[in-house]
C-alpha cells in the first residue's frame, strides 16, 4: 500500500498496464473481441478500487462522491459493450489487427495509457492525505457529471436500438440525441471527465495542475484521434453518396446538441 500512497501516478501506470498486458494476452491467444471494451472500463473500476480501498483514513465523503461516480460510469460503460459485444459477435475495428501482434499490442498499449492518463487527476487526488474538497466545486462537478452519464448512456441506447432493427442497416443514426448531435455519446464522455476534475480542482497544489492532462487527453483524442474522426471517416466512406446523409451531416452538429440548422 506504500508505493499507492506515496507514488499514486506510478502505481496507476504499472496497475493500468498489467490488466491490459493480461487481457492482450487472453484476446491475442484465443483471437476474440469479447474482452477487449469490457477491459477497458475493468480497469477503471478496478484501480479506483484499490485507490479507495489503499486511503484507509484519508477518505473523505467528497473522494468517496468521485470514486464512487467512476465506478458507475465504469458499470455502466461495461455492462452496455460488454453486451453489444455478445449480440454483434466481433469488434469491425479488429479485423485487420486480430492476426498481426504488433497492430494488436498498439490497441492495447493506447488503451492503458488512455486509462493511466484519464485517472490522473483521480490517483492523486483519492490518495491524497488532505481533503481539500468544498461543496462550491463538488456540487457543480457532480451535476456536470450526472448529466454527461445521462447524455452518454441515453444516446448510447439509442444507437444499439436503432442499429438493432435490420430496416436500419444501411442507414446513419439520426433519431433521439443523434438528431442535434453526430456524436452525443462522445460529449457526454468529454462533460463525465471534467465534471469531475472540477470536484479535485480546490485539492490541486504546485505540480498536481499538471493533472488536467486527464480530462484534456480524453477530450482531444476522441475529438482527433480514435473517436470522432474514425467514425466520421466511417460513415462517410458508407454513405457519401446519399444526398440525405450529406444533408444531415451538413445540418447536424458534430458535438454539441444543438437544433439542426
Amino acid at each position: 500500500m506504500e508505493i499507492v500512497q506515496s507514488h499514486p501516478i506510478i502505481f496507476s501506470l504499472i496497475f493500468s498496464f498489467a490488466v491490459n498486458t493480461f487481457f492482450f494476452m487472453f484476446a491475442a491467444a484465443f483471437k476474440t473481441d469479447k474482452v477487449t471494451d469490457i477491459s477497458y472500463s475493468l480497469t477503471f473500476f478496478l484501480l479506483t478500487l484499490f485507490l479507495l480501498l489503499s486511503s484507509g483514513l484519508s477518505l473523505s465523503y467528497h473522494k468517496v462522491l468521485v470514486s464512487a461516480a467512476i465506478l458507475v460510469w465504469s458499470i455502466r460503460l461495461g455492462g452496455y459493450l460488454l453486451y453489444r459485444i455478445i449480440k454483434i459477435g466481433k469488434d469491425a475495428r479488429f479485423d485487420d489487427k486480430r492476426g498481426n501482434l504488433v497492430k494488436f499490442s498498439k490497441f492495447w498499449i493506447l488503451q492503458a495509457t488512455t486509462v493511466w492518463l484519464v485517472m490522473l487527476p483521480f490517483s492523486v487526488y483519492i490518495t491524497s492525505p488532505s481533503d481539500g474538497g468544498t461543496l462550491f466545486f463538488t456540487m457543480p462537478g457532480i451535476a456536470l457529471f450526472a448529466l454527461g452519464l445521462l447524455i452518454e448512456s441515453i444516446s448510447d441506447a439509442q444507437k444499439f436500438r436503432y442499429r438493432s432493427k435490420p430496416e436500419n442497416n444501411t442507414h446513419w443514426v439520426d433519431t433521439g440525441l443523434w438528431k442535434y448531435s453526430r456524436h452525443p455519446n462522445y460529449f457526454g464522455e468529454m462533460l463525465v471527465w471534467w465534471g469531475l476534475f472540477i470536484v479535485v480542482v480546490p485539492s490541486l497544489r504546485g505540480l498536481d495542475w499538471l493533472t488536467v492532462l486527464g480530462p484534456l487527453f480524453i477530450t482531444l483524442l476522441l475529438l482527433f484521434v480514435s473517436g470522432i474522426p474514425l467514425l466520421e471517416k466511417s460513415a462517410d466512406r458508407k454513405y457519401g453518396n446519399n444526398p440525405e446523409y450529406l444533408a444531415y451531416k451538413e445540418s447536424t452538429s458534430i458535438l454539441f446538441p444543438l437544433p439542426p440548422r
